[in-house]
């Protein structure tokens, strides 16, 4: 059976648009203020240039996918 997390124990990714248990999650600081990242996302700026584009076509192929799922839902299509 899966853990369940309450609401403050889940934190929103600004780079992957979801969100991640906040253990998982570093705080930083932006030009538009302090916002959440997940660890992951975090070590994979510091891997080589096509480690990154790869870890980038994930992330962007993740965010399509719950496009298309959100997409359906509006529209009432069952998959």
């Amino acid at each position: 059976m899966g853990v369940t997390l309450t609401t403050a124990e889940i934190v929103y990714c600004y780079h992957w648009r979801t969100s991640h248990p906040k253990s998982d999650m570093r705080q930083i600081v932006t030009k538009t203020g302090k916002r959440w990242r997940c660890q992951q996302s975090l070590d994979a700026i510091k891997s080589s240039k096509k480690e990154r584009e790869a870890f980038g076509k994930k992330v962007t192929e993740a965010n399509k996918q719950d496009a298309r799922k959100t997409h359906r839902l509006t529209l009432g299509i069952k998959t």
